[in-house]
């Protein structure tokens, strides 16, 4: 039985006549009108031919009916990717739905290319069907497991809790273990912090801080604290702190509710430095131009007077000193000062930041102000510290003022001391340490221009005698 007809092919497109006429083998169809082609196909075609082209025809039709429905099958597999983390129940359900479609498949193959038309029709109306039947009941699925348990009190409702947290844990968020970890919290460059469980040497159990608690809790390196730990997450390697409980034996909140750094009352410096030094340089300065806890200090003179020098000496001088708390900040240095300075002795190094000229003015302030924020925090808890600073010059003229401010000597808790070198004083110190720049370069000794230092309330350091005699040796030298 003939299976084309005119009326059948005057309905099909052009594509299609071009596909019947190529399987039957007609030569020179692709230069024939629409009406011309049907022609020469009903008389090309006989029979058997035609059911050759009938198959032909059928075979063209089936890829394309894939090929119209190979975006829902590629939708149905993005639902799979996304339903990952939904109840299996619903990821069945889009499986299902996938196998009803390979079934259909197999039925949309007729004997006619009408009848083809009309099955690959009733599958996209039975796909569109099976989608809207999934996303229900991905929708329910979803709200069901968003919607609060009404037994959470019972003991099933606990279970399926418990259940949800460890699936977000296997998700990568993390959950508490259970555990509470006790170290020595050391900060790092960036504001975060490892708590070091086997201090000082770093290990696989120590944990992380991040530096929004460094910040909050003020924590500084060698503080001691305790917290609950989480588990890490897919893309950690360490556990993390969830907070932290105590600091140094006592509760976090008290020690981060304290009153802020700037707002503690002050007084002037009233405990000298003993450097105990024989050089003559550093005997004048520890006499002519004391030093106090709380002193804020700039060693002045152009280029060529020594200044970095003396800064080194005056460390060589106090990091014996018992209750001090040496930090050295090496910004806008040669690289040659910088080798010089040990970084890696029994304490740890006493530098805390290293940056040469080559570094901006804006890096070496944030180096700066990180070493500062650390040194206020152990003042606020009532240590002494010393930051000595080699130099300001490459900072902004603002930025070494606010660096210089930081000192000062708190009347309720410790001291921060701020000794800097620069070509010139800034203004708003307490001491001045003036180098002579004739004296240093004929190697004379000592090297201070005494005309040209000075110490704020001497007397508070040094009694009144010895301000008295600062006073005129001062004036002896004005003479001179």
């Amino acid at each position: 039985m003939a299976v084309l007809d005119r009326s059948e092919l005057e309905a099909s497109p052009l594509a299609d006549l071009h596909a019947i006429a190529d399987q039957i083998g007609l030569d020179g169809f692709r230069r024939l009108r629409k009406a011309d082609l049907i022609d020469a196909i009903l008389g090309e075609s006989g029979g058997e031919e035609r059911d050759g082209a009938d198959d032909g025809a059928e075979e063209q039709e089936r890829p394309k009916a894939r090929r119209r429905r190979t975006p829902r099958l590629r939708r149905g597999r993005g639902s799979e990717r996304e339903e990952d983390e939904q109840p299996e129940s619903v990821a069945d359900d889009v499986g299902s739905a996938s196998a009803e479609d390979d079934e259909q498949d197999e039925q949309d193959a007729g004997p006619t290319r009408a009848r083809s038309r009309r099955a690959s029709a009733d599958t996209d109306d039975e796909d569109e069907a099976a989608a809207g039947a999934t996303r229900a009941r991905s929708r329910r699925a979803s709200a069901a497991s968003d919607a609060p348990d009404e037994d959470a009190d019972t003991g099933a409702g606990r279970a399926r809790s418990r259940r949800g947290g460890r699936s977000r844990a296997g998700r990568g968020e993390g959950e508490e273990d259970g555990r509470a970890a006790e170290g020595v919290v050391e900060v790092l460059g960036n504001g975060s912090a490892f708590l070091r469980v086997d201090p000082p040497e770093p290990s696989d159990e120590d944990v992380y801080i991040s530096a929004a608690q460094v910040r909050r809790c003020e924590l500084v390196s060698g503080d001691r604290v305790t917290g609950p730990v989480r588990t890490p997450r897919r893309s950690e390697r360490y556990p993390s702190l969830v907070r932290i409980d105590t600091i140094n034996g006592q509760p976090a909140d008290s020690v981060a509710d304290g009153a802020r750094y700037e707002d503690l009352p002050v007084a002037w410096p009233s405990e000298r430095l003993a450097l105990g030094s024989e050089e003559r340089t550093l005997e004048a300065i520890e006499w002519l131009t004391p030093l106090g806890k709380g002193s804020r200090a700039t060693i002045v003179g152009p280029r060529g007077t020594g200044k970095s020098r003396t800064l080194r000496r005056l460390y060589e001088a106090l990091k014996g000193a018992e209750g001090l708390e040496l930090t050295v900040v090496l910004v806008g240095a040669r690289p040659e000062e910088i080798a010089d300075w040990p970084q890696n002795d029994a304490e740890g190094g006493p530098v805390a930041a290293a940056l040469s000229f080559a570094a901006s003015a804006d890096a070496q302030a944030q180096a700066l102000e990180r070493a500062l924020d650390s040194a206020r925090r152990l003042a606020a808890r009532g240590a002494d510290v010393v930051v000595l600073v080699d130099g300001l010059d490459g900072l902004h003229q603002q930025a070494a003022r606010r660096a210089l401010a930081a000192a000062r000597n708190l009347r309720e808790a410790g001291s921060l001391t701020v000794i800097a070198t620069a070509s010139a004083a800034l203004g708003g110190e307490t001491t001045v340490i003036a180098l002579d720049t004739a004296l240093a370069a004929s190697g004379g000794e000592p090297i201070l221009d005494l005309a040209a230092s000075a110490t704020l309330r001497a007397e508070l350091l040094v009694g009144e005698d010895g301000a008295e005699a600062i006073r005129k040796a001062r004036a002896d030298a004005l003479a001179a």
